[in-house]
């Protein structure tokens, strides 16, 4: 590597990835508007997962799928409130009135990135891999985290799944009468029933096109590709060391588009004018490396080794006063992008262990007592240090069905938990911990990712709530991608977790708890028939009182049955050094990179 300058910018004229020295030059970036010297440096608090987007499941990894994949739709970078548009497509879909039939029309002389597997020759996306790409989430065999979104919704796919339980093996080449594809270009999706929220789960990050001879030739024993991604999006991967570091540059044969939205605010206006006319992308190298402590990325960003940085948990009161930026950072130019997430912060007991789980009064009883000893309020001014917005039911300001007037019937009472335990006879041992009913000991085991400070934190406010009603508790801790992988399979017992909107409607959170996402989305295996009932009521109901009548029986539901805990959704601070052109924090897009710019002379 070559330094460029005493910020730590780098050039690549080599790049490693998974063993397969790749080479990069100057000549290859000409076709590009992204300049090579223009490297823009981000960090991870915890380490990614992979770079398929039918097999992960992640945010972080979403950063780099989302900047490598192309889905059909994606949202307007200002609009407020969020904006479908055009990715791929050539236009928003064409509807048939029943809202069965989905028409989408591909932009031609779109190309996947070059690879060997090409033979050389330009590989132009089709309305074909958008088909592949669709099956694939939907392949038995592969056990995508992201299934949920087409499973039960395409016309005519029940019979291949029957048919691939029957063999074994999914066939890709089985016709499909709900995807369809008259033309190179053309893409018909027909549905089972109407669903109002289907573009916006085809603009979701897992719904990007994957070439099938990359899928093919490079896939692992699980049938995924993690370390090669190839897309037809405006970054490529480069370098990638798992865990530690992640180097994209600019795709030279991504088509760009030239910069040209409209400003949502009046601060908006100060993007707008900086950016507009630009051919995008701008930026020719994304930099990311992971760091989980949080107080080294802090100290990277503060000696401006970092451009762009997520501020969270203790690190908001060294950057932030009142939820503005400290006087001392903004003398120093820094920018201060702060929103509330469409997000939920939750806390879920696994409804399949034979501890915590079941629908017995007694199971019942044991997690609406640490439910009632848990106090959200105090977890996010002493965790979070009020930086956090407190919920009362699993749906989040800044999508389409919240209730601000909806009240949890979940009183914080450590007296009236221990009451409660006491009453299902749990009773106090000679050594002052809780027994089970049955006088076997009882523990509760938290699982935790990786050794961060806020990890551990997080498993001593916990600690400390069930001591208060006598519980024993303690702490496995794990790596990120392996918890993550423990969860998917119903072997944790008590977990923290969070959700950030894939799509802005209440859908994409009330499917968190649907028993037929157990193994997917549903970390908590909770099957309640009459909750699962009801949201495949609200699945054909467009959005209004109606459905948000049913989405506040659903949320006392779970408050019935108190598989999870809510907590909040966070406050995202995004600070951005005074170099960084343009950019403002998403609230549905995991990435930025292709819509802002560098200067690289500050």
């Amino acid at each position: 590597m070559k330094q460029l300058n005493k910020k730590n910018r780098y050039w690549l004229k080599e790049v490693l990835v998974g063993g397969l020295l790749i080479s990069s030059s100057m000549s290859l970036l000409a076709q590009s508007p992204a300049d090579p010297h223009k490297v823009l440096r981000y960090v991870f608090p915890v380490a990614e997962t992979g770079f398929d987007p039918a097999g992960v499941h992640d945010l972080y990894s979403a950063h780099v799928n989302g900047s490598i994949f192309e889905t059909l739709f994606t949202y307007d970078y200002l609009a407020s409130p969020a904006k479908l548009i055009p990715r791929t497509a050539a236009a928003l879909p064409e509807v048939s009135a029943d809202g069965l039939t989905y028409t989408i029309r591909i932009q031609k002389g779109i190309y996947f990135a070059a690879d060997p597997v090409f033979k050389g020759k330009k590989r132009e996306l089709t309305s074909a891999d958008y088909v592949y790409t669709f099956k694939r989430l939907l392949d038995p065999n592969l056990r995508s985290p992201n299934s949920w979104l087409l499973d039960g919704r395409i016309l005519g796919m029940d019979a291949v799944l029957k048919q691939a339980a029957k063999t074994g093996k999914f066939n890709y080449d089985q016709p499909v009468a709900g995807l369809q594809t008259p033309d190179r270009y053309t893409l018909v999706i027909r549905l089972t029933s109407p669903d109002q929220n289907f573009p916006m789960l085809l603009a979701h990050q897992p719904a990007g096109a994957v070439a099938r001879e990359v899928i093919e030739k490079y896939r692992d024993k699980a049938g995924f590709v993690m370390g090669h991604p190839v897309g037809t999006g405006p970054y490529l991967l480069t370098r990638w060391t798992p865990g530690s570091r992640i180097i994209l540059k600019a795709n030279p044969d991504f088509r760009s588009f030239v910069w040209n939205f409209k400003a949502s605010t009046a601060e908006d206006q100060k993007i707008v004018k900086a950016m507009q006319g630009k051919k995008m992308p701008q930026i020719g190298v994304i930099d990311i490396q992971v760091m989980e402590e949080g107080q080294s990325r802090w100290l990277s960003f503060i000696k401006d080794e970092i451009d762009l940085f997520a501020l969270d948990g203790e690190l908001t009161v060294q950057a932030l006063q009142n939820g503005k930026l400290k006087p001392e950072l903004a003398k120093k130019g820094v920018h201060l992008s702060r929103i509330t997430d469409p997000s939920i912060d939750y806390h879920y007991w696994n409804m399949q262990n034979p501890v915590v789980g079941g629908m017995s009064k007694d199971k019942i009883a044991l997690r609406r007592a640490m439910a009632m000893a848990f106090s959200a309020d105090n977890y996010i001014n002493i965790l979070q240090k009020g930086d956090a917005q407190r919920l009362q039911a699993p749906i989040p300001n800044g999508v389409v069905g919240y209730d601000p007037n909806y009240k949890s019937s979940i009183p914080y009472s450590v007296k009236a938990a221990n009451l409660l335990l006491d009453r299902y006879h749990y009773k106090v041992g000679a050594d002052g911990w809780r027994t089970l009913p049955n006088g076997k000991p009882l523990q509760i085991n938290m699982t935790i990712s990786g050794n961060s400070a806020r990890s551990q934190q997080q498993a001593e406010f916990w600690k400390k709530t069930l001591d208060s009603i006598k519980i024993k508790m303690s702490t496995q801790s794990l790596p990120f991608a392996e918890a993550l992988k423990l969860e998917k399979q119903c072997k944790t017992m008590f977990k923290s977790s969070a959700w950030i909107a894939d799509y802005p409607d209440a859908d994409n959170f009330m499917q968190l708890f649907y028993g037929k996402n157990i193994n997917v989305t549903n970390n908590a295996c909770v099957e309640i028939p009459e909750y699962d009932r009801l949201y495949e009521q609200t699945q054909t109901m467009p959005p209004g009182p109606e459905r948000d009548a049913l989405y506040r029986k659903m949320s006392r539901l779970l408050e019935v049955y108190m598989p999870v805990q809510i907590i909040g959704a966070r406050y995202r601070n995004v600070l951005a050094q005074p170099r960084v052109i343009g950019f403002k924090k998403h609230p549905i897009l995991p990435a930025e990179w292709m819509y802002i710019d560098i200067d690289m002379k500050k």
